[in-house]
C-alpha cells in the first residue's frame, strides 16, 4: 500500500503527549498471545499501541496523534481525559471509592434525579448497573415481572450485550454464541430500507416490518408478550433504522399485546444524534424503559435502566442487589458527563457537525460507486460499501482497505453491519469542524486509492 499519510495534516492542537516508558510493543503483543484469552482481538494489520488520549485525539507510544472517529465504540462521549471530567472523578477517587446502596451517598440519588430531568414525564426511576448488558437483562426481567408474560421481541441484526441473556437478545451472528435459551426471544425483520426484503417507500417498508411483528406474535407466541427491545438506530448492526412511522406502529402493536417497550440507548443517547437527547425522540415515541451505558461514564463502567415507578416496584418482589453498580466513582463520572454535555453544548455540536459530516459523505457518494448508502443522525453515522449498486454485494475487503488507508492518515474508524461492510463514524462529541473537514479529505483520498486498485 502506498503511504498517503504525508498528503494531509491533522488540525493543530496544543496538547503534548507524555513520553512513553512502558514495555515495548513487541513485548506487549507477546504477553497478550501468551497470557490473555485469544477471543480478545485487535483491529488493523499492525495492531496499534494506544497509550494516551486527549479530547478527540489518541496517541500511540511514539507520540503519533490520531483522530478518533470511534470513541472507544461510543464509550467516550465528552472526550478522552476531558479536564473537567478528570478533576471530578479524581476528587471522588481520593474521597471514597466504594460504598454500596446499603449506605447513603449523595452521588447515587443525585445522578438518578439528573437523569430523570432528561426524560419524558413519568420516566423518572433509575436502577444503575455495571454495563449495558446488565441494563438490558434487567429491563427484560422487570418487563416479565410486571406483565406476567415471558416472550420478548427484538430485531434481526441487533446487538444488546455480551452476557448469556443479552446474547439471547442479540441476533447479530458475529457477536452471538448459540446460547442455550428458553425459546422465548423472537427476532423480527429489520426495518432498514436499504436491505429490507420488502419493497416500497421507506414508510411502506416500515409498516410491512411492523406487520411482521404482529404476525410473529400471532404465530410464535401465546399472543401476549413481555417486551419489545430495540435500538433507535442499530450500532453494531451498521447504523440501520426504519422510517419515522416504524417505532410508532410497533409500540402500538406491542402494547396491544400486553407488552412493554424498551429503548436501548447505549449508543444513541446523551445528545449524540443531535436533534434530541435520546434516540427514541427522533421517532416521536415514549418507551417504558430506557437502557443506557457507555457514554454515560465516558469510559467509567456504568449502565442504567430508567422506567416508571409502577414498573420499578415489580423488582421489589425479591431482594435485588448489585455490589458495584452504584459506586461513588462511577456516579461521579455520570454526573460529570451530564454536566459537561450541557455546559459545553455538545448536543448542539453533534447536530451541527453531524450535518456537516453527513453532507460531506453524501457528496463523496456522488463520486464513488463503492459507497452504497450514507445514513445516520448527528455524530452517529454509517457509510455502507458495496461492490455493485444493483445487487448491493458487500464490499468486505474494500472496507478493510479503507480502514487501513484511513489509519495511515491518522484517522481511526470502526466497522459494523451483518457483513462487516459499514464504516462506523461515532467520534467523541467534542470534535471540531476542522476535524470533520480533515476526515472528509482523508475519506476522499482513501476511496480514490482503494477504487484505483
Amino acid at each position: 500500500m502506498i503511504s498517503v499519510a504525508s498528503q494531509l495534516e491533522l488540525p493543530p492542537t496544543d496538547h503534548r503527549p507524555h513520553a512513553y516508558d512502558g514495555p515495548p510493543r513487541s513485548e506487549l503483543i507477546a504477553m497478550r498471545k501468551q497470557y490473555t484469552n485469544p477471543a480478545v482481538f485487535t483491529i488493523y494489520k499492525e495492531p496499534l499501541l494506544i497509550v494516551e488520549g486527549h479530547m478527540q485525539y489518541l496517541y500511540d507510544e511514539t507520540g503519533t496523534r490520531y483522530l478518533d472517529l470511534l470513541a472507544g465504540i461510543v464509550t467516550v462521549s465528552v472526550g478522552h481525559c476531558h479536564p473537567k471530567f478528570v478533576e471530578r472523578v479524581t476528587r471522588q477517587v481520593g474521597t471514597l471509592q466504594h460504598a454500596t446502596t446499603i449506605y447513603l451517598h449523595p452521588n447515587f440519588p443525585m445522578l438518578a434525579k439528573k437523569l430523570a430531568s432528561k426524560m419524558p414525564p413519568g420516566l423518572d426511576v433509575t436502577y444503575f448497573t455495571n454495563s449495558g448488558s446488565e441494563a438490558n437483562d434487567l429491563a427484560v426481567q422487570m418487563a416479565r415481572l410486571y406483565t406476567g408474560n415471558h416472550d420478548v421481541v427484538a430485531l434481526r441484526n441487533a446487538y444488546h450485550g455480551g452476557s448469556p441473556s443479552a446474547m439471547g437478545l442479540t441476533s447479530h451472528s458475529t457477536w452471538k454464541f448459540n446460547v442455550a435459551g428458553d425459546g422465548r426471544v423472537h427476532h423480527a425483520i429489520n426495518p432498514d430500507p436499504y436491505r429490507s426484503p420488502f419493497k416500497g417507500t421507506p414508510e411502506e417498508i416500515a409498516s410491512l416490518s411492523a406487520a411482521d411483528i404482529r404476525d410473529l406474535i400471532r404465530f410464535s407466541t401465546p399472543g401476549k408478550v413481555a417486551a419489545f427491545l430495540a435500538e433507535p438506530m442499530q450500532g453494531v448492526g451498521g447504523v440501520t433504522y426504519g422510517a419515522p412511522n416504524y417505532l410508532k406502529e410497533v409500540y402500538a402493536i406491542i402494547r396491544e399485546c400486553g407488552g412493554l417497550c424498551i429503548a436501548d440507548e447505549v449508543q444513541t443517547g446523551f445528545g449524540r444524534t443531535g436533534d434530541h437527547y435520546w434516540g427514541f425522540q427522533n421517532w416521536d415515541v415514549v418507551p417504558d424503559f430506557v437502557t443506557m451505558a457507555k457514554g454515560l461514564g465516558n469510559g467509567a463502567p456504568i449502565g442504567a435502566v430508567t422506567t416508571r415507578m409502577d414498573i420499578a416496584k415489580s423488582l421489589t418482589q425479591r431482594i435485588h442487589f448489585n455490589t458495584f453498580a452504584n459506586n461513588p466513582v462511577s456516579m461521579a463520572a455520570g454526573l460529570a458527563v451530564l454536566d459537561i454535555i450541557d455546559e459545553e453544548g455538545l448536543q448542539e455540536n453533534c447536530r451541527v457537525l453531524g450535518t456537516r459530516f453527513k453532507n460531506g459523505l453524501q457528496k463523496l457518494q456522488q463520486s464513488y460507486a463503492l459507497i452504497g448508502d450514507v445514513r445516520g443522525k448527528g455524530l452517529m453515522l454509517g457509510m455502507e460499501l458495496v461492490r455493485n449498486a444493483h445487487d448491493k454485494s458487500p464490499a468486505k475487503h474494500e472496507t478493510l482497505d479503507i480502514m487501513e488507508a484511513m489509519r495511515e492518515m491518522n484517522v481511526l474508524l470502526g466497522k459494523g453491519g451483518l457483513d462487516g461492510n459499514v464504516l462506523r463514524i461515532k467520534p467523541p462529541m467534542c470534535i471540531t469542524a476542522a476535524d470533520v473537514d480533515y476526515a472528509l479529505d482523508a475519506f476522499d483520498t482513501a476511496l480514490a486509492q482503494v477504487t484505483a486498485k
